[in-house]
């Protein structure tokens, strides 16, 4: 008897709904990213997931790291034992809709990282182990992480993304659509000047921590962000750079977000998450860099969604 191979068949004829690329680390089958605060496209982000309570309610960000594992923040994880009440939803777009892309998939293991100190934010990463293997689609597919070595230059242009509040205290108004904004990396060390400015506001670690934001403020992650990534892109190939962990208040001058620089976790992460090394990759960025202070008019928005703000501020 002649037996049909159909997953290669379809795969040879094209039509199996899922390309090659994205089969392979850090690639977003959508692109035409616009400068500034705005909704996303659909799969533009892969590796974002949703980190949910059991009554479906969005508490947190992470990234698909492989297709079992997610990074996300320490603080997002209260209490690691409890790993029954977290959800991972993956392919998620708008939170309060759904999608046929969207899975949803129980957590069976929760580990923060052993030296976090939730009181000087340090440490400030976690891994979560979902219940079975994630087929990867165009719209679910894993984030590179960066090797050790690898180095995030000073006005790289660099994206955050996630569901959180447009105002200190404001969520995300309905349909909740994923947010974009595009960030200049701080180094660590400029980034501490600015906290000192004009008082000492914070105390930042150089070899734990890195910063991206604008001087004059006016966009940044802020909360129900935490845990979700903070991506860099060379030759169409993204690269997670850090973890969205602080800031003051959000999008303040002189506070631009505070994010766990991932670079010093991977061994880390390499001890704990079987065969996250095919993913980690060397890199050197040649750009795009962008200014440190934000174009924009200084309306000191908290988040970076500026047009759903102005049509709340309209309907009024």
């Amino acid at each position: 008897m002649f037996l049909l191979a159909i997953p290669p068949l379809l795969a040879f004829l094209g039509i199996s709904g899922i390309s090659k690329a994205a089969t392979e680390c850090g690639i977003s089958q959508v692109s035409g990213r616009i400068m500034g605060g705005q909704d996303a496209a659909h799969g533009e982000w892969p590796w974002q997931v949703s980190l949910r309570d059991v009554l479906g309610r969005h508490f947190c960000g992470g990234s698909l790291i492989t297709n079992k594992w997610v990074v996300s923040a320490a603080h997002c994880i209260t209490n690691p034992s409890s790993f029954s009440s977290v959800v991972v939803f993956l392919g998620s777009y708008k939170l309060s809709q759904t999608n046929q892309q969207e899975i949803r998939v129980a957590v069976v293991n929760m580990i923060r990282h052993p030296s976090y100190d939730k009181n000087l934010d340090v440490n400030d990463i976690s891994l979560l182990e979902l219940e079975k293997e994630v087929a990867f689609t165009n719209y679910i597919n894993p984030v590179c992480l960066p090797d050790p070595a690898v180095k995030f230059p000073t006005g790289l242009k660099c994206w955050a993304t996630g569901w959180g509040a447009i105002l200190p205290g404001v969520s995300l108004p309905n349909p909740k659509t994923l947010q974009e904004v595009a960030l200049p990396i701080i180094d660590i060390q400029t980034c501490s000047q600015y906290y000192n400015t004009p008082s000492n506001k914070a105390i930042l670690h150089p070899d734990f921590m890195i910063c991206a934001g604008y001087i004059n403020g006016g966009k940044d992650s802020c909360q129900g962000d935490s845990g979700g990534p903070l991506v860099c892109s060379e030759n169409n190939r993204w690269f997670l750079g850090g973890v969205v962990s602080f800031g003051d208040s959000c999008g303040k001058p002189y506070r631009p977000g505070v994010y766990t620089l991932l670079t010093p976790y991977i061994s880390w992460i390499n001890s704990i998450v079987p065969n996250v090394s095919t993913n980690v990759r060397d890199v050197q960025f040649t750009g795009p860099f962008i200014s440190l202070y934000n174009a924009t008019p200084t309306l000191f928005i908290s988040t970076f969604l500026l047009p759903c703000v102005l049509l709340l501020l309209i309907s009024q």
